[in-house]
């Protein structure tokens, strides 16, 4: 389907369903309206519930990522942002938290293919993603602070799982602007490359030729224990392992020789 501000296309690659997803705002460099934001996390809730996805390639037309809020045209509808403002009692989040971090509820991986401009709240939507590539050259920033804000679209959580928090901090209170290069060698970024969405659409290939279940199972343990004491991580590890030894795509596995084909598996089960 497509969308005025957020366009996602499905890409059928190999027998595995693939969503691309980009930002449709290139005139404005991407940069963030409520319209946009609210189409952003819609088009996400509308592929949670697709169980034939295998992921996401999050990408920016134009000349970038993302440059960030547009704050004329956000700050032009005041009692619209206070509404939106107000957290979901269910999620916990707000719009501008939710929009980015929507992706990180999907149970494919979603991977960011960053170019151009990746600031202030298109940084945080690249954060949100579970893998980001970014051109060398690309401009990141956590640009609230030339505000004086804070970054306040789920970045203080994404940035600590990523980052020391003496890093997190300097990139909070000074806005500084970095390169592609520095933002991999601080870990914000993944990984260099000439062609992000190339990069990105080849890392999807590779996952598609895993058992999807336990692709998500991957995700699930990972995001949900990361700051967890052992003694949880632990559990967790025999919970989605219980389930894993009886499920279809794994029983599949045991039967492929080591060296056998790389086709996609079947749907994941939840």
């Amino acid at each position: 389907g497509m969308t005025e501000l957020v366009t996602c296309t499905i890409l059928e690659r190999g027998g595995a369903r693939l969503a691309d997803v980009r930002l449709n705002r290139p005139d404005k460099l991407n940069s963030l309206t409520l319209d946009l934001l609210e189409q952003l996390q819609a088009v996400a809730e509308s592929l949670a519930g697709d169980l034939t996805l295998r992921g996401v390639l999050l990408s920016g037309e134009g000349r970038a990522f993302c440059a960030g809020l547009d704050f004329a045209t956000v700050m032009a509808e005041p009692e619209r942002v206070n509404a939106v403002f107000a957290p979901d009692a269910d999620r916990g989040t707000n719009l501008f938290q939710e929009a980015p971090w929507a992706w990180r509820r999907l149970a494919v991986p979603v991977v960011a293919a960053v170019h151009g401009h990746c600031l202030g709240g298109g940084l945080q939507i690249a954060l949100a993603a579970d893998y980001r590539f970014t051109t060398p050259d690309a401009t990141w920033s956590v640009l609230e602070a030339k505000w004086g804000l804070v970054p306040d679209m789920s970045g203080v959580q994404a940035l600590s799982e990523l980052v020391r928090i003496d890093v997190a901090k300097r990139l909070a209170m000074t806005g500084e602007i970095f390169d592609g290069t520095r933002a991999v060698a601080l870990g914000v970024a993944s990984e260099l490359a000439a062609d992000p969405y190339a990069a990105g659409l080849a890392l999807l290939d590779e996952f598609a030729t895993r058992s999807p279940d336990a692709v998500a199972a991957s995700k699930r343990l990972f995001d949900e224990t990361w700051t967890a004491d052992a003694a949880r991580t632990f559990a967790r590890e025999r919970a989605e392992q219980s389930v894993l030894l009886s499920a279809p795509n794994t029983a599949v596995t045991q039967h492929r020789s080591l060296g056998g084909d790389a086709r996609p598996y079947g749907p994941r089960l939840h």
